[in-house]
């Protein structure tokens, strides 16, 4: 019998992508610091996974922080006032950040 899933947790089973983002953010921690917890952490899931007999393991599930805005990007579906041109958004500062209220950004 083969299986799939449809994604995985991301953020870890203690949240560590949550506090090395925030440690990253707080200039606590490098970027090549948050890159490598984020990395081990993909990589430890998808073994998880394999392990667990996952046949089909999803792929393009993970993020840094929002997903939705990842994918919005991707598609470069961002209104044209935030002047965002698509593509791929940076960990450390989303394209848009001074004309969007962070109260959109960090819902």
């Amino acid at each position: 019998m083969t299986s799939h899933i449809a994604g995985y947790p991301r953020m870890g089973p203690k949240i560590e992508l949550k506090f090395a983002l925030e440690s990253f953010w707080d200039g606590k921690s490098s970027a090549e610091d948050l890159k490598k917890v984020a990395a081990d952490l993909r990589s430890s899931i998808w073994k998880q996974m394999g392990d667990a007999g996952i046949k089909y393991i999803p792929s393009n599930t993970f993020s840094y922080y929002d997903q939705v805005l990842d994918t919005t990007a991707m598609l470069g579906a961002v209104p044209s006032r935030y002047n965002c041109s698509g593509g791929e958004i940076a960990f450390d500062r989303f394209p848009w950040q001074e004309e969007m209220p962070l109260s959109l950004l960090w819902r």
